[in-house]
């Protein structure tokens, strides 16, 4: 398997994380008493479990697009220097991203983003170049 393929293995992973970290930081702030039931009163996650949420989100807006530019990489046999450093940037940020933001360090927090779409951009350049 391909460096390119192995991070996306890896943020696969890294997605069961968020929505684990998600969850179970609900749980404990609603317990399980609301959270097996039909959850018909809207009970907004707050605190850690609010931080986990939004980290989720926004794992999930940012995964499809590296899946799909890993994917393209490989279909197209374009693999290179490009798209594994990318790949790798892109993975370890995310990594960096769900604890900064769990613990509230907002500047840290968007400059890890950053970093992440720098990581985009490598895997989508190998496609360009």
């Amino acid at each position: 398997m391909t460096i390119e393929l192995w991070m996306l293995f890896w943020t696969c992973a890294l997605g069961i994380a968020h929505l684990s970290a998600s969850s179970f930081a609900y749980k404990g702030q609603e317990g399980n008493a609301y959270t097996v039931g039909p959850r018909d009163e809207d009970r907004p996650p707050t605190g850690l479990a609010g931080r986990f949420v939004r980290a989720q989100q926004n794992f999930n807006e940012t995964f499809p697009i590296f899946a799909a530019l890993v994917l393209m990489v490989h279909v197209l046999g374009e693999s290179g220097w490009w798209s594994a450093w990318g790949a790798q940037v892109y993975f370890w940020a995310r990594v960096g991203y769900l604890p900064a933001y769990a613990v509230g360090l907002p500047w840290v927090r968007t400059f890890i983003w950053q970093i992440s779409m720098v990581g985009l951009l490598g895997v989508g350049a190998e496609l360009l170049l």
